[in-house]
């Protein structure tokens, strides 16, 4: 399985409106590109544990993942016309943004 993660951070005076629409984007590519099987997107939880948080030079509001089955499933997301109206949309309201794939597997943790 390939896992595009993006994590970002929208600008500080994006409207309502256009953050909204910005979500709406995404899930409009999410529901519109065949390839990708799975579609989550959380807002960062910050619990306050000294060394943790405060270590990170970077703080990213959200973060995106999609799944897709192969490289070939990703590469067709890419490159579909939603993607790119997904990306007009990100690319005028986020204020910083980081996209990587990764390639994953399942690893169940037993019981004790």
């Amino acid at each position: 399985m390939i896992v595009h993660v993006v994590l970002f951070s929208p600008k500080p005076d994006l409207s309502e409106a256009d953050r909204r629409a910005l979500l709406d984007a995404l899930s409009a590519a999410a529901s519109g590109i065949p390839s990708i099987r799975r579609f989550r997107v959380g807002k960062r939880v910050k619990h306050g544990l000294p060394g943790y948080e405060q270590v990170m030079p970077d703080d990213y509001e959200f973060a995106v993942m999609f799944e897709f089955d192969d490289v070939a499933g990703l590469k067709a997301y890419l490159q579909h016309p939603a993607h790119a109206a997904a990306g007009h949309h990100f690319t005028a309201s986020a204020s910083k943004a980081l996209a990587y794939d990764y390639e994953v597997s399942e690893s169940l943790i037993s019981d004790q």
